[in-house]
């Protein structure tokens, strides 16, 4: 999968925008709450919950990611990472992080 694929897959959820992140293109829902970030050009960093984060960390081009003691997601490699289980962290991480009438009804504009 190339960067600008996965930008597009996290860009198609609902609500979801892209904004600078230390420098960094992040993508957030929720009055910014973000749901993933571009770590390099071959490396996307998702926030998924911490159960589903050791669920996939062996699965090829999927590591845990670490910030200091906390795991807070899974950083993939976007050239290894079979795409449907990148749509599925995407979607775990929007879930997490979309506010509840977002996920109640995805089909409406953030706000409505």
């Amino acid at each position: 999968m190339e960067l600008e694929e996965a930008v597009a897959a996290a860009l198609a959820l609902p609500g979801v925008t892209e904004a600078d992140h230390h420098g960094r293109r992040s993508f957030r829902v929720g009055g910014g709450k973000v749901l993933a970030t571009v770590w390099a050009d071959d490396q996307l960093n998702v926030m998924v919950g911490v159960d589903l984060a050791h669920a996939v960390g062996v699965q090829p081009g999927v590591e845990l990611l670490w910030w200091g003691q906390k795991l807070s997601g899974v950083r993939v490699t976007l050239s290894e990472v079979d795409p449907a289980l990148l749509d599925e962290l995407l979607q775990d991480a929007w879930a997490s992080r979309a506010p509840a009438a977002q996920r109640a009804r995805p089909d409406l504009p953030p706000g409505t």
